[in-house]
Protein backbone atom coordinates (compact mmCIF):
# COMPACT_ATOMS: atom_id res chain seq x y z
CA UNK A 1 0.00 0.00 0.00
CA UNK A 2 2.47 2.38 1.05
CA UNK A 3 4.73 1.38 -1.47
CA UNK A 4 1.70 1.92 -4.39
CA UNK A 5 1.54 5.58 -3.04
CA UNK A 6 4.70 6.36 -3.02
CA UNK A 7 5.27 5.38 -6.97
CA UNK A 8 1.94 6.25 -8.29
CA UNK A 9 2.47 9.88 -8.41
CA UNK A 10 6.01 9.89 -10.04
CA UNK A 11 4.48 7.29 -12.56
CA UNK A 12 1.72 9.68 -13.09
CA UNK A 13 3.89 12.30 -13.82
CA UNK A 14 5.69 10.59 -16.38
CA UNK A 15 3.47 9.52 -18.40
CA UNK A 16 1.90 12.97 -18.64
CA UNK A 17 5.25 14.52 -19.64
CA UNK A 18 6.08 11.77 -22.30
CA UNK A 19 2.89 11.64 -23.84
CA UNK A 20 3.08 15.95 -24.09
CA UNK A 21 6.07 14.86 -26.36
CA UNK A 22 3.99 15.05 -29.59
CA UNK A 23 6.65 15.66 -32.05
CA UNK A 24 8.77 11.87 -31.40
CA UNK A 25 8.95 10.39 -29.00
CA UNK A 26 12.10 9.13 -27.00
CA UNK A 27 13.61 6.00 -26.65
CA UNK A 28 12.20 3.77 -23.71
CA UNK A 29 15.65 2.60 -22.50
CA UNK A 30 16.90 6.23 -22.81
CA UNK A 31 14.60 7.21 -20.81
CA UNK A 32 14.84 4.19 -18.19
CA UNK A 33 18.35 4.94 -18.11
CA UNK A 34 18.02 8.46 -17.18
CA UNK A 35 15.17 7.59 -14.16
CA UNK A 36 17.59 5.67 -12.73
CA UNK A 37 20.91 8.02 -13.36
CA UNK A 38 18.82 10.03 -11.54
CA UNK A 39 18.01 8.18 -8.71
CA UNK A 40 22.01 7.74 -8.30
CA UNK A 41 22.30 10.98 -7.29
CA UNK A 42 20.48 10.68 -4.08
CA UNK A 43 23.71 9.21 -2.92
CA UNK A 44 25.54 12.15 -3.14
CA UNK A 45 22.84 14.82 -2.27
CA UNK A 46 22.83 12.59 0.99
CA UNK A 47 26.24 12.97 1.53
CA UNK A 48 27.00 17.10 0.59
CA UNK A 49 23.72 17.82 2.54
CA UNK A 50 25.45 15.79 5.84
CA UNK A 51 28.62 17.83 5.23
CA UNK A 52 26.96 21.27 4.79
CA UNK A 53 25.19 20.69 8.09
CA UNK A 54 28.75 19.76 10.23
CA UNK A 55 29.46 22.56 8.81
CA UNK A 56 26.56 24.98 9.42
CA UNK A 57 25.42 23.83 13.08
CA UNK A 58 28.56 25.39 14.99
CA UNK A 59 27.63 28.40 13.95
CA UNK A 60 24.15 28.46 13.77
CA UNK A 61 22.76 25.79 16.19
CA UNK A 62 21.48 29.06 18.41
CA UNK A 63 19.42 30.61 15.54
CA UNK A 64 17.93 27.49 14.18
CA UNK A 65 15.45 29.42 11.54
CA UNK A 66 18.16 31.15 9.90
CA UNK A 67 20.27 27.56 10.09
CA UNK A 68 17.42 25.70 8.03
CA UNK A 69 17.04 28.77 5.60
CA UNK A 70 20.85 28.66 4.90
CA UNK A 71 20.66 24.94 4.60
CA UNK A 72 17.64 24.59 2.62
CA UNK A 73 19.24 27.76 0.02
CA UNK A 74 22.79 27.01 -0.40
CA UNK A 75 23.05 23.15 0.34
CA UNK A 76 19.87 21.33 -0.27
CA UNK A 77 19.40 23.11 -3.73
CA UNK A 78 22.45 23.49 -5.12
CA UNK A 79 23.20 19.54 -3.90
CA UNK A 80 20.23 17.87 -5.91
CA UNK A 81 19.78 20.11 -8.60
CA UNK A 82 23.52 20.26 -9.87
CA UNK A 83 23.82 16.25 -9.18
CA UNK A 84 20.70 15.74 -11.58
CA UNK A 85 21.92 18.49 -14.26
CA UNK A 86 25.69 16.61 -14.46
CA UNK A 87 23.63 13.40 -15.11
CA UNK A 88 21.28 15.31 -17.64
CA UNK A 89 24.26 16.35 -19.58
CA UNK A 90 26.61 13.80 -19.54
CA UNK A 91 23.69 11.32 -21.09
CA UNK A 92 22.26 13.38 -23.21
CA UNK A 93 24.18 16.29 -24.71
CA UNK A 94 25.62 14.40 -27.57
CA UNK A 95 22.98 11.67 -27.88
CA UNK A 96 21.65 11.17 -30.87
CA UNK A 97 18.06 11.50 -30.19
CA UNK A 98 18.01 14.59 -28.36
CA UNK A 99 16.78 16.82 -31.93
CA UNK A 100 14.03 18.38 -30.52
CA UNK A 101 13.40 21.09 -27.89
CA UNK A 102 10.79 19.27 -25.38
CA UNK A 103 13.29 16.28 -25.50
CA UNK A 104 15.27 18.30 -22.94
CA UNK A 105 12.05 18.73 -20.75
CA UNK A 106 11.45 14.81 -21.07
CA UNK A 107 15.10 13.83 -20.12
CA UNK A 108 14.70 16.61 -17.29
CA UNK A 109 11.87 15.12 -15.97
CA UNK A 110 13.24 11.06 -16.01
CA UNK A 111 16.20 12.25 -14.19
CA UNK A 112 14.27 14.48 -11.73
CA UNK A 113 11.62 12.13 -10.80
CA UNK A 114 13.78 9.47 -10.70
CA UNK A 115 15.80 11.02 -7.85
CA UNK A 116 12.18 11.91 -6.20
CA UNK A 117 11.04 8.24 -6.30
CA UNK A 118 13.51 6.90 -4.16
CA UNK A 119 13.07 9.76 -2.03
CA UNK A 120 9.92 9.63 -1.91
CA UNK A 121 9.87 5.35 -0.86
CA UNK A 122 12.25 6.53 2.19
CA UNK A 123 9.52 9.10 3.62
CA UNK A 124 6.81 7.42 2.78
CA UNK A 125 8.44 4.41 4.91
CA UNK A 126 9.42 6.62 7.58
CA UNK A 127 6.37 8.43 8.02
CA UNK A 128 3.50 6.67 7.04
CA UNK A 129 0.34 7.24 4.80
CA UNK A 130 -0.38 11.13 6.09
CA UNK A 131 2.72 11.77 4.24
CA UNK A 132 2.40 9.67 1.39
CA UNK A 133 -1.06 11.39 0.54
CA UNK A 134 1.26 15.31 1.35
CA UNK A 135 3.83 14.40 -0.47
CA UNK A 136 1.70 13.02 -3.77
CA UNK A 137 0.83 16.68 -4.47
CA UNK A 138 3.78 18.52 -3.09
CA UNK A 139 7.26 17.41 -3.06
CA UNK A 140 7.26 14.89 -5.99
CA UNK A 141 5.16 17.59 -8.42
CA UNK A 142 7.47 19.89 -6.85
CA UNK A 143 10.73 17.90 -8.36
CA UNK A 144 9.15 17.69 -12.04
CA UNK A 145 8.71 21.26 -11.91
CA UNK A 146 12.67 22.04 -10.75
CA UNK A 147 13.06 20.05 -14.04
CA UNK A 148 10.83 21.25 -15.91
CA UNK A 149 12.22 24.60 -15.26
CA UNK A 150 15.89 23.01 -16.17
CA UNK A 151 15.23 21.37 -19.60
CA UNK A 152 13.23 24.46 -20.84
CA UNK A 153 16.59 26.56 -20.50
CA UNK A 154 18.78 23.24 -21.27
CA UNK A 155 16.91 23.05 -24.60
CA UNK A 156 17.96 26.64 -25.51
CA UNK A 157 21.41 26.16 -24.32
CA UNK A 158 21.85 23.34 -26.75
CA UNK A 159 20.03 25.55 -29.78
CA UNK A 160 22.42 28.35 -29.34
CA UNK A 161 25.36 26.19 -29.07
CA UNK A 162 24.29 24.67 -32.90
CA UNK A 163 23.61 28.04 -33.82
CA UNK A 164 27.12 29.30 -32.58
CA UNK A 165 25.71 32.32 -30.14
CA UNK A 166 28.00 32.32 -27.40
CA UNK A 167 26.18 34.45 -25.37
CA UNK A 168 23.11 32.83 -25.16
CA UNK A 169 24.96 29.35 -25.09
CA UNK A 170 26.46 30.84 -21.52
CA UNK A 171 23.02 32.33 -20.03
CA UNK A 172 21.04 29.81 -21.25
CA UNK A 173 23.55 26.96 -19.80
CA UNK A 174 23.91 29.19 -16.40
CA UNK A 175 19.95 29.49 -16.24
CA UNK A 176 19.50 26.23 -16.52
CA UNK A 177 21.13 25.33 -13.74
CA UNK A 178 20.63 28.75 -11.33
CA UNK A 179 16.83 28.54 -11.88
CA UNK A 180 15.59 25.34 -10.67
CA UNK A 181 18.41 25.82 -7.82
CA UNK A 182 16.37 28.61 -6.55
CA UNK A 183 13.40 27.59 -7.07
CA UNK A 184 13.88 24.41 -5.25
CA UNK A 185 16.16 26.35 -2.56
CA UNK A 186 12.68 28.60 -2.09
CA UNK A 187 10.76 25.78 -1.87
CA UNK A 188 12.29 24.37 1.38
CA UNK A 189 13.62 26.94 3.04
CA UNK A 190 10.17 28.77 3.10
CA UNK A 191 8.17 25.99 4.82
CA UNK A 192 11.66 24.67 6.56
CA UNK A 193 12.11 28.28 8.13
CA UNK A 194 8.47 28.62 9.39
CA UNK A 195 8.47 24.92 11.04
CA UNK A 196 12.20 26.27 13.17
CA UNK A 197 10.78 29.39 14.42
CA UNK A 198 8.89 28.12 17.33
CA UNK A 199 5.92 30.66 16.94
CA UNK A 200 2.93 29.51 15.68
CA UNK A 201 2.19 33.32 13.96
CA UNK A 202 5.15 32.89 11.72
CA UNK A 203 4.70 29.26 11.52
CA UNK A 204 1.30 29.94 9.90
CA UNK A 205 2.83 32.74 7.99
CA UNK A 206 4.84 30.70 6.32
CA UNK A 207 2.73 27.68 5.55
CA UNK A 208 0.64 30.12 3.40
CA UNK A 209 3.56 31.90 2.10
CA UNK A 210 4.16 28.68 1.15
CA UNK A 211 0.94 27.23 -0.58
CA UNK A 212 1.36 30.51 -2.53
CA UNK A 213 4.51 29.64 -4.32
CA UNK A 214 3.79 26.32 -4.47
CA UNK A 215 0.59 27.50 -6.46
CA UNK A 216 2.63 30.32 -8.88
CA UNK A 217 5.78 27.05 -9.28
CA UNK A 218 2.84 24.65 -10.27
CA UNK A 219 1.55 26.75 -12.28
CA UNK A 220 4.80 28.18 -14.05
CA UNK A 221 5.90 24.74 -14.94
CA UNK A 222 2.47 23.58 -16.12
CA UNK A 223 2.41 26.82 -18.89
CA UNK A 224 6.25 26.00 -19.92
CA UNK A 225 4.67 22.67 -20.76
CA UNK A 226 2.01 23.55 -22.75
CA UNK A 227 4.30 26.20 -24.36
CA UNK A 228 7.17 24.08 -25.13
CA UNK A 229 5.11 21.18 -26.40
CA UNK A 230 3.09 23.06 -28.68
CA UNK A 231 6.67 25.38 -30.16
CA UNK A 232 8.69 22.20 -30.05
CA UNK A 233 11.31 22.66 -32.89
CA UNK A 234 14.02 20.47 -34.09
CA UNK A 235 17.26 21.56 -33.03
CA UNK A 236 19.67 19.30 -35.28
CA UNK A 237 22.87 20.92 -36.93
CA UNK A 238 21.34 21.66 -40.38
CA UNK A 239 24.73 23.42 -43.02
CA UNK A 240 25.32 26.83 -41.56
CA UNK A 241 23.20 29.65 -42.85
CA UNK A 242 20.03 27.07 -42.93
CA UNK A 243 16.91 27.46 -40.73
CA UNK A 244 16.96 24.23 -37.66
CA UNK A 245 13.66 24.98 -36.96
CA UNK A 246 11.09 22.09 -37.93
CA UNK A 247 7.85 21.99 -39.06
CA UNK A 248 6.51 19.40 -40.77
CA UNK A 249 5.94 21.57 -44.25
CA UNK A 250 8.51 19.15 -45.86
CA UNK A 251 7.39 15.92 -47.10
CA UNK A 252 8.43 13.36 -48.89
CA UNK A 253 10.89 9.96 -48.05
CA UNK A 254 14.67 10.25 -48.63
CA UNK A 255 17.55 7.59 -48.20
CA UNK A 256 19.98 8.63 -45.95
CA UNK A 257 23.84 7.89 -46.14
CA UNK A 258 23.56 5.35 -43.29
CA UNK A 259 21.11 3.07 -45.59
CA UNK A 260 17.68 4.54 -43.12
CA UNK A 261 14.75 5.60 -45.30
CA UNK A 262 12.97 9.02 -43.24
CA UNK A 263 10.30 11.37 -43.86
CA UNK A 264 11.71 13.77 -41.30
CA UNK A 265 14.36 16.55 -41.71
CA UNK A 266 16.39 14.60 -39.67
CA UNK A 267 17.69 10.60 -40.01
CA UNK A 268 16.03 8.84 -36.85
CA UNK A 269 18.89 6.56 -37.23
CA UNK A 270 21.99 8.43 -37.29
CA UNK A 271 20.74 12.11 -36.45
CA UNK A 272 22.41 13.20 -40.06
CA UNK A 273 20.33 16.18 -41.66
CA UNK A 274 18.02 15.74 -44.62
CA UNK A 275 19.88 16.63 -47.46
CA UNK A 276 19.03 20.61 -48.84
CA UNK A 277 18.79 22.16 -51.80
CA UNK A 278 16.93 25.44 -53.15
CA UNK A 279 17.83 27.92 -50.57
CA UNK A 280 15.88 31.17 -50.60
CA UNK A 281 15.85 34.36 -49.10
CA UNK A 282 12.39 35.34 -46.77
CA UNK A 283 10.93 38.87 -48.66
CA UNK A 284 9.61 39.20 -44.92
CA UNK A 285 12.66 39.30 -42.68
CA UNK A 286 15.64 38.59 -45.04
CA UNK A 287 16.31 35.77 -43.39
CA UNK A 288 17.74 32.77 -45.73
CA UNK A 289 15.91 29.24 -45.82
CA UNK A 290 16.28 25.96 -47.17
CA UNK A 291 11.84 24.66 -46.23
CA UNK A 292 8.83 25.13 -47.70
CA UNK A 293 8.58 28.24 -45.21
CA UNK A 294 11.15 30.95 -43.18
CA UNK A 295 12.17 29.22 -40.48
CA UNK A 296 12.82 32.54 -38.32
CA UNK A 297 8.91 34.18 -39.31
CA UNK A 298 7.33 32.04 -40.62
CA UNK A 299 6.25 33.04 -44.02
CA UNK A 300 5.86 30.25 -46.49
CA UNK A 301 7.77 30.00 -49.87
CA UNK A 302 6.14 31.88 -52.68
CA UNK A 303 6.55 29.44 -55.50
CA UNK A 304 8.24 26.04 -55.90
CA UNK A 305 9.86 25.31 -58.84
CA UNK A 306 9.30 21.52 -58.58
CA UNK A 307 7.74 19.04 -55.93
CA UNK A 308 10.87 16.64 -56.75
CA UNK A 309 12.80 19.67 -55.37
CA UNK A 310 11.35 19.81 -52.11
CA UNK A 311 11.16 16.15 -51.87
CA UNK A 312 14.34 14.66 -53.17
CA UNK A 313 16.16 18.21 -52.73
CA UNK A 314 19.98 17.54 -54.65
Amino acid sequence: MLLALALIPVVVLLIIIYFCDKKEKEPIGLLIGLFFAGAATIITAIIIEAIGELILTPFLRSVPAIMKTIFALFIVGPAEELGKYLVLWLITWKNKHFDYSYDAIVYAVFVSLGFACFENIGYVFSNGFGTAILRMFTAVPGHACFAVFMGFFYAKAKYSKLTNEKGKFALFTALSMIVPIIVHGLYDAIIMFGGATGNNFLAGASLLLWIGFVILMFGAAISVVVFSSKRDFCIIDLPKGEQVVYKPAVEGLWTCSCGKQCRLNFCTECGKPRPIGNRWVCPNCGNLAAMNFCGKCGKPRAVLNSPNQVNNPV
